[in-house]
């Protein structure tokens, strides 16, 4: 499919940078590729590719160029506008049993079609002519349920998570960097009872343990995967490499780069 003057555009509200998503959104990838992983799976895009990312989920994202371009296309279907939506087309739904962040949609020439149609509201500046904006996103939000009944049930849950075990929910998101509220929430809890149930849990305070496991992970995977520090440290939720290098050397006595395999073989 070739399209001429789309560029990475967005209708509705941008993306958090936080590896939390916040909203539904649809994303069509147009350049480059991209890899997801969301404490339990990966998932792989390549141009042409287009799924729904899931409210309520956490993600890590890598971006990939090529020719020095990544472009896509997100349109986000906040709860505002899913309400309304919902209130104008009323539908049954029924509780889903999926746990995937990224839910990929079957081939479809009507979204094909409606990533087209997109040129003509194109601003130019990343976003699509704001009078239209809603106007598009029902448009699309009417292809996929067309196209998929049953993602209804997923678009209009609008439940807060449900309270779940700590113990395996911890383990599994301990690497994504939100804060401790965010934890609290998907767990289903407020940040007071989510401290206190963590506490009776692993016998410490939320930051001390994922401090520790976050420390834990990273010389596993330089120690034993001869990974390099400066690939490691964002993905087990450090933010700087010299503040993660600082706090790896007072808990293991060792700065990162001398715990790889080669340093110890010299």
């Amino acid at each position: 499919m070739k399209i001429n003057n789309i560029q990475s555009c967005h209708l509705g509200p941008e993306i958090s940078p936080e590896q939390f998503i916040p909203e539904h959104f649809f994303l069509y990838l147009l350049k480059g590729s991209m890899k997801a992983f969301d404490g339990n799976k990966y998932y792989h895009m390549v141009p042409g590719d287009y799924c729904i990312a899931r409210k309520n989920h956490l993600v890590r994202y890598t971006k990939y160029k090529v020719d020095n371009q990544f472009e896509k296309i997100i349109i986000t279907f906040d709860e505002p506008f899913l309400r309304a939506f919902l209130e104008r087309h009323p539908v049954q739904t029924h509780p889903s049993s999926t746990g995937d962040s990224f839910l990929f949609l079957p081939q479809n020439k009507l979204i094909k079609h409606y990533i087209q149609s997109l040129e003509p509201y194109y601003t130019g500046d990343s976003h699509i002519d704001e009078a239209f904006a809603d106007i598009k996103r029902e448009e699309l939000l009417t292809i996929i349920l067309k196209t998929d009944p049953d993602m209804a049930d997923i678009f209009f849950n609008f439940a807060n998570p449900a309270k779940i075990d700590l113990t395996t929910f911890m383990n599994h998101n301990f690497r994504f960097n939100i804060s401790l509220e965010r934890f609290a929430f998907l767990t289903g809890r407020s940040l007071s009872s989510f401290k206190r149930d963590f506490q009776k849990t692993f016998g410490t305070n939320p930051g001390s343990w994922l401090k520790k496991k976050r420390l834990e992970e990273a010389y596993f995977q330089i120690n034993r995967q001869n990974r390099k520090p400066s690939e490691v440290y964002l993905e087990v939720g450090f933010e700087d490499l010299s503040h993660f290098s600082f706090v790896f050397k007072k808990e293991f006595g060792r700065a990162p780069s001398e715990v790889m395999p080669q340093m110890r073989q010299t």
